[in-house]
């Protein structure tokens, strides 16, 4: 079925590379000739429809009716021989966008978008390149969706167009937001907002000018480009604009994330007050969500001020609102925010309690965002797999652009033989590709029971036993955070083939403490990263490094008399990363007549398995990465510890 589909493909382009071999005047003059055809008042019902249809697209969301305008306006179009119009063909590209048929959305905008350069339709043409931008940066091409973005906006200021490049900075502040470039996402929202104010575009500039103050206020956690001023200035231009356009979701949005604003800076009296007049708006237009995060934080509020009872009746209300919706993520954190404040009260039974929904939501929310994932993963697959092989095709065109009729058919069957044999190829490579991608998961799967073996569990138990039995209960509590922490990290890494720097070096930060918990300050550690690395930017393949650092602990350190350290350095090389893993422990020398005296016969497995990986990596994608260990001596020979070298490929 799919090779039928391409030979149809197939067939359309060589009558397109037929018809492309006239001159421009030929097809000026053949365009001329069905003008005669074309009734004007057909014409004019075609562009009425699609208008219509983006307005419905556009304020309602009514794909039904969209729909309804483009059957009418293509059947116009083939009963009176008009050739389609590149601004329906965006229409229908749109249509197909929200409607999940992202294919077809593909295929249009790139007919549009030919149509409309040919044209010179330019409003028409920096439209399209901004679906184009949106398009790529939903299916995952970010570095595309960059691209289209700053085409839209170059051609936008050649020709001087309205209403489209304050849009383009925001899909551009989106796309950075997404790569957690925090930074570039705020100055994009700022050059949003002046190009809004530049265009008297108010839609724009309350947009931007939310979310720029929303990012300023910081989230639930800490955040280094927090500004509590700018975010309280930005914000009240927002809820002023939102009020002139009587847009009330913005305008409680504000009024709430004021309020969060000044709880951050534990101004509870004006939170109370913003939050309050939130819910108003919130309460009003029936939007559960956010009035269950504005009760949800009232009652954060009065958990602080110590007014519990009234705290207790807030978060009812908020869990209320946030049920009526199944907003997990609102049930999640209110739950948190209780436990911790029974927790606060030493009321251990309701505490647990709460702690369990909060549990449970979680686990929820994680499973929703995890099939997320995967569609998504699924979509950038089927997006990718279609562009390399328009890829493919349009590199067959450029060396069959000289052809005429007399050949196409000669052509025609030539391509189809090499497809066909392509396509033989490319089930074998991708057969080699998903065995590889299947002895990786084994083999993490592998690291990962390695690393959580039953002796870590049961001497971190042992742990967790003993401070119990100390009636220490903050060290309890510290530790069992820190170990479910850590089971946590490790399950969700093991899920991928590779994560970020920053993920890995989470989850070896959380091991380092707990070791250092359970072996009560026998040694030091430090992780230095280089200034050149962007922990969010650089991958590696997942639970890479910990094998290593957990042999310096264990068969370096551990035996020392003296208090031991163990250092990691991550350096950027010209096309590597390296880390090196140091420690000053007995050596290896040492640790094997440590092993034969204690006639120990186990042999590690973590290292076996992490090499296994990394010549599967190295196959996989045509990397050198590998690993150097070093035996470190004094003057005298006497041993110094041990130094690792990993080589890691650059994976963004």
């Amino acid at each position: 079925m799919r090779i039928f589909k391409k030979l149809l493909m197939l067939a359309s382009i060589m009558i397109g590379i037929s018809v492309s071999c006239y001159s421009s005047e030929s097809f000026s003059s053949l365009h001329k000739l069905r003008l005669p055809r074309v009734i004007a008042k057909d014409t004019a019902r075609v562009n009425t429809l699609t208008r219509q249809g983006f307005s419905y697209l556009t304020s309602k969301m009514s794909f039904g009716e969209v729909k309804a305008c483009i059957d009418s306006a293509l059947s116009i179009c083939d009963r009176n021989n008009i050739e389609v119009p590149s601004l329906l063909r965006l229409l229908m590209a749109e249509y197909y966008f929200y409607t999940g048929d992202f294919s077809r959305a593909s295929e249009e905008a790139n007919e549009a978008l030919i149509q409309s350069s040919y044209l010179k339709e330019h409003q028409v043409n920096a439209k399209v390149l901004g679906f184009l931008g949106s398009y790529y940066a939903r299916t995952g091409f970010y570095k595309e969706s960059l691209e289209y973005f700053d085409k839209c906006i170059e051609l936008s200021l050649k020709h001087r167009l309205k209403g489209i490049i304050p849009k383009v900075y925001g899909g551009r502040a989106g796309v950075l937001n997404t790569v957690r470039d925090t930074s570039g996402y705020q100055q994009q929202l700022r050059m949003m907002i002046d190009a809004a104010y530049e265009e008297k575009d108010t839609a724009s500039a309350i947009r931007g000018n939310y979310l720029l103050g929303t990012s300023l206020c910081g989230p639930r956690s800490t955040c280094k480009y927090r500004d509590f001023r700018k975010a309280d200035s930005i914000l009240r231009i927002s809820y002023s604009l939102s009020l002139i356009k009587k847009d009330s979701g913005i305008i409680s949005s504000s009024l709430a994330n004021t309020g969060w604003n000044f709880y951050l800076e534990k101004m509870y009296d004006s939170a109370l007050y913003y939050y309050n007049k939130s819910l108003v708006y919130n309460l009003a237009s029936k939007n559960y969500g956010a009035s269950a995060n504005a009760l949800g934080n009232i009652g954060t509020i009065y958990r602080d001020l110590g007014r519990h009872d009234v705290s207790v009746k807030y978060y009812m209300k908020g869990l209320e609102h946030a049920r009526k919706i199944n907003d997990y993520y609102d049930l999640r954190w209110i739950y948190e925010d209780m436990s911790m404040m029974y927790l606060g009260m030493k009321d251990t039974s309701r505490a647990f309690d709460t702690y369990v929904l909060f549990k449970r939501f979680n686990d929820s929310l994680m499973i929703q965002e995890r099939s997320k994932g995967l569609s998504d993963a699924v979509l950038r697959y089927e997006t990718e797999t279609r562009n390399k092989e328009v890829e493919l095709l349009s590199l067959r065109l450029k060396n069959n652009r000289l052809l005429n009729y007399g050949f196409a058919v000669f052509t025609f069957m030539i391509i189809t033989i090499g497809i066909l044999l392509f396509s033989g190829s490319k089930l074998k490579e991708k057969r080699r590709i998903s065995e590889m991608n299947r002895k990786i998961s084994e083999i993490t799967q592998a690291n990962l029971r390695q690393q959580m073996n039953p002796h870590f569990i049961f001497n971190t138990l042992n742990s967790i036993q003993f401070y119990m039995y100390q009636h220490d209960k903050l060290a309890t509590n510290n530790y069992l955070t820190k170990f479910s922490n850590l089971m946590r990290k490790i399950l969700d890494n093991s899920q991928h083939t590779s994560v970020t720097l920053s993920d890995e070096l989470s989850a070896l930060r959380l091991y380092l403490e707990l070791e250092n918990l359970r072996f009560k300050d026998k040694f030091d550690y430090e992780i230095n990263i280089g200034p050149n690395i962007d922990p969010l930017l650089y991958k590696i393949p997942t639970m890479l490094i910990q094998p290593y650092v957990e042999n310096s602990i264990c068969h370096g350190l551990i035996p020392l008399e003296r208090k031991g350290k163990v250092k990691i350095d991550l350096k950027l090389e010209k096309d590597y990363l390296l880390c090196v893993i140091e420690d000053n422990g007995i050596g290896r020398d040492a640790a094997r007549e440590r092993k034969l005296k204690r006639g120990d016969n186990h042999n590690s497995l973590g290292t076996q398995i992490t090499a296994s990986r990394l010549d599967l990596v190295n196959a996989l994608y045509g990397t050198s990465l590998k690993t150097i260990y070093t035996d470190l001596k004094n003057n005298s020979g006497e041993s110094e510890g041990t130094r690792v070298e990993i080589h890691i490929p650059i994976m963004t």
